[in-house]
């Protein structure tokens, strides 16, 4: 067991780190050779399709996962979800086929839009086979799937972008052409490796059922799929598509460093869900893997704020680190906010807690709204970034009130203190040094000095984690 856990998240750390390097290959590539308007729109552009095919996955994604985890046929399942994307995927491309009457004003947008779509529509074709291969454990594959569409892509940016040809029409070309080869190399690695036949079933009854099943968590996607890109929807379409440039910017750096809360969630689904479902699971374990991932986050978001300006500054001449210190820290304060969150939804998830999750998803998308429509008028994207870390710290205290396993419910105490370190540490360090790297490494050892101190760093984790990796 504990070799294929560790096989498991080497694998999915792996494709993490090949698709976030190609990622930031893209995102660095395009932010550079584009001007602020046309790399605010292709983000704009982005933001739209994303959040439409995330909608359109209904929630059954992660059923789908858990179900097959569970030990239900995965042929079924994977049939009626394939009926499922080839339909819904389709229909959707066609009511936006004829929706041109509703970006009259914004042409190159609407542009945008078809073509990136239409790859991203070949990603979505290809989900019910990455999430019966993630059900069934086999990371490995999964990895080899989830990579080749930014690897293409990323290639071939960097490649137009040294012979100078980055242009928004072969940019779209580009997306089209990593996205289909996605598609076309997950039907061959499952076809392959899992064979089980791709083939989409009509099943009334059992595609109702499957509906019935994920309908708790359909309001969960929608309010998450809006949560996540409410904001930028809202400045690219009410202030300017400049300044969505500049958010954009530094909210994907802040999900970048979330790489390590990437690595570790897709396995806590069908981990959990074995565990919760014989009960065999060590409330001292829950609470150390909780600890040991809110220090991660604090970390990180101290890495985050004491690198910024100097490296950002530099790769992008200037273009969007000094302009959004402001906005990347009040961001990396929601760090340790997503990792706790992640962990107790899990729990809630694999104990099909729905309707709890679904009632505070639906008070965090208001204040997230609230907050949104009050503030980004006046702070335009600090206020975004405010309102983002208000949903979260309501979130937070919320998943936490419904917590009934007792060693978890200082996990909260945890964080708070987690996160003092790092600002206290952050803090000392930039007033005490002046040299940027030089406060970056005294940071650290501040860091690591305060976690000793306040016995969030106990000499027993090492043999404790050895434990759990045993689970």
């Amino acid at each position: 067991m504990k070799k294929k856990l560790v096989q498991n998240l080497s694998a999915n750390t792996l494709q993490l780190v090949i698709n976030q390097l190609f990622g930031v290959l893209m995102f660095y590539v395009l932010s550079v050779s584009l001007d602020k308007n046309n790399f605010g729109l292709v983000n704009l552009a982005l933001t739209v399709v994303f959040t439409s095919f995330n909608i359109l996955s209904f929630g059954i994604d992660q059923v789908v996962v858990k179900k097959v985890a569970h030990g239900d046929d995965a042929r079924s399942v994977l049939s009626l979800y394939v009926f499922h994307v080839i339909f819904t995927g389709l229909l959707f491309y066609g009511v936006l086929l004829l929706g041109k009457v509703f970006f009259a004003n914004h042409a190159l947008l609407y542009r945008l839009i078809l073509f990136i779509g239409a790859g991203k529509l070949m990603i979505f074709f290809s989900t019910p086979l990455k999430q019966i291969s993630g059900g069934m454990e086999k990371f490995r594959l999964l990895a080899y799937m989830l990579i080749v569409s930014n690897v293409i892509r990323g290639t071939a940016l960097v490649v137009l972008a040294a012979l100078h040809l980055i242009s928004l029409d072969g940019i779209m070309w580009v997306f089209i052409a990593g996205d289909t080869l996605e598609l076309a190399f997950s039907i061959y690695l499952f076809n392959r490796y899992i064979r089980i036949p791709i083939v989409p079933r009509w099943n009334k009854v059992a595609y109702v059922q499957l509906l019935h099943q994920s309908l708790p968590q359909v309001g969960v996607v929608l309010i998450t799929s809006a949560l996540a890109r409410f904001d930028w929807l809202f400045i690219g379409f009410m202030v300017s598509a400049v300044k969505l440039a500049e958010y954009s910017f530094a909210y994907k750096v802040f999900e970048i460093s979330t790489l390590p809360l990437l690595a570790v969630a897709p396995l806590l689904i069908p981990r959990f869900t074995k565990l919760f479902k014989k009960e065999n699971y060590s409330e001292g374990n829950l609470k150390l893997i909780i600890r040991i991932e809110m220090i991660i986050a604090a970390f990180t978001g101290l890495l985050l704020n004491m690198s910024w300006n100097p490296i950002i500054d530099l790769l992008t001449a200037g273009k969007y680190g000094a302009v959004n210190t402001k906005t990347i820290f009040i961001l990396s304060l929601c760090l340790p906010f997503l990792y706790f969150m992640n962990f107790l939804w899990t729990i809630y998830f694999v104990q099909n807690r729905m309707k709890m999750i679904l009632n505070i998803f639906l008070v965090t998308f208001g204040v997230n709204i609230i907050g949104d429509l009050l503030l980004i008028p006046f702070f335009k994207n600090e206020g975004a970034a405010i309102a983002f870390l208000a949903s979260c710290l309501v979130q937070a205290v919320l998943f936490a009130v419904k917590n009934k396993i007792g060693e978890l419910n200082e996990a909260l105490f945890t964080l708070a203190t987690c996160v003092f370190c790092a600002l206290i540490s952050g803090f000392l360090a930039k007033t005490l040094f002046q040299n940027p790297w030089l406060a970056l490494f005294i940071s650290v050892v501040f860091y690591l000095s305060t976690l000793l101190l306040t016995r969030q760093i106990k000499s027993d984790d090492r043999k404790n984690l050895s434990k759990i990796l045993n689970w």
